[in-house]
C-alpha cells in the first residue's frame, strides 16, 4: 500500500464499536505506533513518542452533544536553551 499524510473517517457506530476504535488508539500509543487505514488504498502510520500534548473538548446545544479527543507532538521536538535570558533593568 501507498503511504498517506492524512486520514479521514466518519462513520455512524453504536458505542461499543466507538470503544473498540478508542481502546486500538490506546493500544497503539502504548506500542508507539498508530496505524490509520480503511476500505481505500493507503495507510498512515504514526509513532508518538516524548510529551505528547492532550486536549479534550465537550460541547452541548440543543439538539446535540460532543465531545472531541485531539493528541498532537513534535516529530522532532525542539531543543530549548537551557540557559536563562540576560536582562538589564
Amino acid at each position: 500500500m501507498k503511504s498517506k499524510t492524512e486520514f479521514r473517517h466518519e462513520a455512524l457506530l453504536d458505542p461499543e464499536d466507538i470503544q473498540d476504535v478508542l481502546k486500538a488508539l490506546s493500544k497503539g500509543l502504548g506500542k508507539g505506533k498508530l496505524e490509520f487505514s480503511d476500505e481505500k488504498e493507503g495507510t498512515l502510520t504514526l509513532e508518538p513518542s516524548g510529551l505528547l500534548r492532550l486536549k479534550v473538548s465537550a460541547y452541548e446545544d440543543e439538539d446535540s452533544q460532543q465531545f472531541e479527543v485531539k493528541v498532537r507532538w513534535e516529530k522532532r521536538p525542539k531543543r530549548l536553551s537551557k540557559t536563562r535570558p540576560e536582562i538589564s533593568s
